[in-house]
């Protein structure tokens, strides 16, 4: 593994998680009808911090290697989905938006898992808590969607 390719994909990382200090998800989404499996607050930054260093890592073990491209690419579109999830939902408060992100987050992140795989075992491996969060955080998105029916998006007219 190239230490220096490690920390580039950790900075891009970083990068999207940006997104979650400009919206943070704050009072409005404490207000929202959540779904009693709804992880504590405390357990989202420990999982991201732990998908983005595993996420680093598988990267910076297969973007090296011959026959690269797709995982790289699968790479690139999942970190971009990933930025573009968090404004639109907590900044535009679009739960429905939302959701059509995530989809396109979950077949990356799909794309990631299989293409790592078969580059190099450890650095599928690696990817798959991610394909399980996203997961999840799929299922949370169209749960609280359901449950919020009448949450209207931010007006942006009034900023």
């Amino acid at each position: 593994m190239d230490i220096i390719l490690f920390f580039i994909f950790l900075a891009a990382c970083f990068g999207a998680a940006g997104t979650g200090a400009t919206f943070p998800p704050g009072e409005w989404y404490q207000r929202l009808q959540k779904p009693g499996w709804t992880p504590p607050n405390w357990v989202f930054p420990v999982m991201w911090t732990t998908i983005y260093l595993l996420i680093s890592f598988a990267a910076a073990r297969v973007a090296g290697q011959a026959g690269s491209a797709y995982a790289m690419a699968f790479w690139a579109a999942q970190i971009a989905f990933n930025a573009l999830w968090t404004p639109i939902f907590f900044g535009l408060r679009r739960l429905k938006g939302a959701l059509i992100v995530m989809v396109f987050l979950w077949l990356s992140v799909l794309g990631c898992v299989i293409t790592h795989w078969q580059l190099d075992t450890l650095a599928g491996l690696a990817m798959l808590p991610y394909l399980a969060w996203v997961s999840v955080a799929g299922v949370l998105n169209l749960t609280v969607a359901r449950m919020n029916p009448d949450v209207a998006p931010l007006d942006l007219s009034k900023l």
